[in-house]
Formats: structure tokens, C-alpha cells, sequence
């Protein structure tokens, strides 16, 4: 029986109007004025995470697209661009992210389309499976969007059912191209993209269309995610042109980070297969100074923290060499820049930490060799001072020794000849194998859980 008191307050609540009806009554209508919808009050258990991405930047003037689709004043105009990408985890709802981090322009997407390339066709290829198209749509069903500069915009949720190592294809036409030369993307692709005139969105087949034009570059589209279950985790690695996969074979995926992923996958346990490996390098990047893309220390805001989902879990460092190689030859300079990457990867373990993100350190792999500019003495001994700071000063949470990995057994200035590309300083990918194989998977397992956020 309903308590005077329980009739009293409820009158309060709701006025005398209600003071008729029976406290189940108005417990039931309170609940269905709180809660409309079950999928309001209901909390999911899945996470946004990231399963491809790759590091924005603004586009040299050399890695432009070619002409005609390079204007002058305006880049691709009236202009299809079909681009492939690796993907790094299973999943059946996506959505992907465009970015106009650098434009100096806005940028007006005009139509955007996802498939699955062609049978027997891989990464870089301009076919695609027709049955397997879907409109790609923003804000709640519009197809098109108008990227202000400096912004990124990401895409409504797309059910479209991907593998972990497989090809997914992405096409996008722009009607009126972006005004000016500034514009985002990642020329370091190791992947062909294709280039057509007008809007062939859901054509079958680039490659053969009347004035196609190819390029090795990636434009505008910078991550896929994926609506993963909550154990889902990813990877990012912080590097620059050796883990960007310089010396890899064009269009065969076989960075180190691609093979890295191929060792998850087949290890056999369900906790490694639902970890992306998200690509965060650009060739010629360095820890303290902008240049080819930002400086590290700076981007590992926009390119780690910022990421969504609670499954970003790890990252991985390697980067340096380019900060010792181009720092002046003498002494002093060269004692300088060293001390200014171990403060540098101090600051940043301690943001990753602050995240609960567990950080690993690698090792510089070795720089020297005839005809390589950054194999000077003194060179060496900053890049031996840093890595030996890296192994010993138990700052990382981790260590992945790929100096020791891949250099000369007989002279460990240099790498292993049978991992040397020709320039000593990036490998092949028989050398990138080696890079992924010094990767202890244990070092997943041991973090599944994130890190003390205060350390």
C-alpha cells in the first residue's frame, strides 16, 4: 500500500493532478519520461578504434598530383581519386576519416564511395568488385562536405564487412577541386592511387578509363575506424621514413609494421588478432624540429592521444636519426642533440603514461656506410649514447633492440648487408621482416591493461 509520505512527495514532484494515481503508475510514467529509449540508457560495450591510418602532412610541391589534375591554382578539379589501403583488423561497421589539416583552402568532398578491389586484385589496384560498392555519407545521410582548412571530418558509420591483411578500396570525386597548392596527404604510400576525370565513383575500373593518370601517394584520407568490442586495442608507431617502409616493394605491404601485423594475426591468440598496428611515420621526420610533417614530440598529440576508443593501448618509438643526422658534425652540436632526444622521449613517455598508454622505445638502427651522409663518427656516437640511454635507463616501458637486430655482426655501424637497400640506412623488406621478428609479442600480453596513468 502506497505510504502517505510516498503520496505527499510525489505531488510535490509531479502536482495534485497526480496524487490520484498509485505509486507504480508514476514510478513506470517517471521512468518512461527519463529514459525514451532503450539505447539511451543502455551503455554499448563497443568502442570506435582505429584499423588503418596514416600520418597527415602537407604535400611537397614535387608529390602533387600530375597533371592534368594538377591546375595551378586549383588540384583536383572535376577529378575521381581511387586509393587503396591495408586494413589491420576484422570488422563489420567502419567509417572513415578525411583530413584538411594543412589545406589552405576548404576542401569539397563531393561524393565517396567504399568497395572491395577485384578478384586476384590487391593494393593499388584501380578495380573493384561492383557488388560490393556503398555510399559513403556524413552527418547523418548527406553525400557530400565542405572541409574547412585546418579540419578533419569523418564519415557516418558504413556496415561493410572487412578482413584483417585485406584490401579495402576508397574512391572519392571532388566537382570543383580544392583552390591552391596546400593540401593534406601522405606522399609516403608505397601504394599506387588512380586518377580520372569526372565522377567515376562507382566505375568498375580506373585503370583503363580515357585520361587516367597514377601516383605512389595517399591524399586527404587519413583512418578508417572500425565499432570494435571493448578488448579491441591498437598500436601506433611513431617513426619515421624506415617505419613510413621506405625500400619496401611498392603495393606489396611489406613494411615492417605490415609484417609486424602478420605475426599478430598468426600467432594463434584471439588477445594479439584484435590489435591494430596504426602507421603514424613519414619519411624524414624528426623528434625536435618540424619538416617533413611535424616534429614527433609535438604530433603525438594529434597522432597517439587523440585517437578515439579506449583500446589505443601501446605505442612504439623509433625515431631519431634524422634529428642525429642532420644536427651539425661538431662536438658540441652533436652532445646536444642527444641529450635533447632522451629529454624529448622523456616528455613523451610521460604523456603516453598520463593516457594509461603503454610506450615503447626502440632502438636507431645503424646510419653508416659509403656515400651516407649521416654515417659520420661523431654521428655514431650520439646515435650509440641515445640507443644505450633507450636499453638501460628503464624509462620505456618496453625495449625493442632493432639495432641489434639488423646490423653488422662484424661491424655494427652498418646494417647486415643481406637488410641493406642500397643506402645504409633503410632495409629491404627481408631486413623489415628481421625489424618485425625483434618484436617480442609478450610485451601485449604483459600491457593488455594499459599502464599506471602516474608513473
Amino acid at each position: 500500500m502506497e505510504s502517505h509520505r510516498s503520496r505527499s512527495v510525489l505531488a510535490a514532484l509531479f502536482g495534485s493532478s497526480f496524487t490520484g494515481f498509485g505509486l507504480k503508475n508514476i514510478l513506470i510514467t517517471g521512468v518512461l519520461l527519463l529514459c525514451p529509449s532503450s539505447s539511451v540508457s543502455a551503455k554499448s560495450s563497443n568502442q570506435w578504434i582505429d584499423i588503418w591510418g596514416s600520418m597527415p602532412q602537407l604535400v611537397e610541391s614535387e608529390n602533387l598530383p600530375p597533371a592534368p589534375y594538377n591546375g595551378g591554382d586549383t588540384v583536383f578539379k572535376n577529378a575521381t581519386l581511387r586509393q587503396t589501403v591495408y586494413i589491420t583488423q576484422d570488422a563489420s561497421t567502419i567509417r572513415l576519416s578525411f583530413s584538411n589539416a594543412f589545406g589552405g583552402s576548404e576542401l569539397p568532398i563531393t561524393a565517396v564511395t567504399v568497395a572491395l578491389p577485384a578478384s586476384r586484385a590487391g593494393a593499388g589496384s584501380g578495380a573493384i568488385k561492383p557488388g560490393t560498392i556503398k555510399t559513403v555519407t556524413f552527418s547523418g545521410g548527406q553525400p557530400d562536405f565542405l572541409v574547412p582548412n585546418g579540419a578533419v571530418v569523418v564519415s557516418d558509420p558504413i556496415k561493410f564487412q572487412v578482413k584483417a591483411q585485406s584490401v579495402l578500396t576508397v574512391t572519392l570525386y571532388l566537382a570543383s577541386g580544392q583552390a591552391g597548392q596546400s593540401i593534406t596527404g601522405h606522399p609516403g604510400s608505397r601504394t599506387t592511387s588512380w586518377l580520372a576525370p569526372g565522377n567515376l565513383v562507382s566505375a568498375a575500373n580506373l585503370s583503363s578509363t580515357a585520361g587516367v593518370a597514377s601516383t605512389d601517394h595517399w591524399y586527404f584520407l587519413s583512418s578508417i575506424e572500425a565499432y570494435q568490442p571493448e578488448r579491441a586495442s591498437a598500436l601506433y608507431l611513431v617513426g619515421d621514413s624506415i617505419t613510413d617502409g621506405r625500400g619496401s616493394t611498392t603495393n606489396a605491404n611489406n613494411r615492417w609494421p605490415d609484417q609486424l601485423l602478420a605475426r599478430l594475426q598468426k600467432a594463434g591468440r584471439r588477445s594479439l588478432s584484435l590489435i591494430s598496428v596504426i602507421n603514424q611515420a613519414a619519411g624524414g621526420n624528426r623528434v625536435l624540429a618540424d619538416g617533413l610533417g611535424p616534429n614527433a614530440l609535438g604530433r603525438i598529440e594529434r597522432d597517439v592521444l587523440a585517437r578515439p576508443g579506449s583500446g589505443v593501448r601501446y605505442a612504439l618509438i623509433l625515431e631519431g636519426v634524422n634529428d642525429i643526422g642532420t644536427a651539425p658534425l661538431d662536438q658540441v652540436s652533436q652532445q646536444s642533440v642527444g641529450d635533447r632526444l632522451i629529454s624529448a622521449y622523456e616528455q613523451m613517455i610521460t604523456r603516453l603514461h598520463s593516457h594509461g598508454i603503454a610506450a615503447f622505445g626502440a632502438t636507431i638502427t645503424p646510419m653508416s656506410g659509403p656515400g651516407q651522409a649521416y654515417g659520420e663518427p661523431e654521428r655514431e656516437k650520439t646515435r650509440l649514447r641515445v640507443n644505450e640511454w633507450i636499453r638501460r635507463s628503464g624509462r620505456f616501458d618496453a625495449v625493442v633492440d632493432f639495432d641489434r637486430a639488423v646490423r653488422d655482426r662484424g661491424n655494427k655501424t652498418m646494417l647486415d648487408e643481406r637488410w641493406d637497400s642500397g643506402d645504409h640506412l633503410h632495409l629491404n623488406p627481408e631486413g623489415y621482416r628481421v625489424m618485425a621478428e625483434a618484436v617480442d609479442l609478450e610485451i601485449f600480453e604483459r600491457f593488455a591493461d594499459g599502464v599506471n596513468r602516474y608513473l
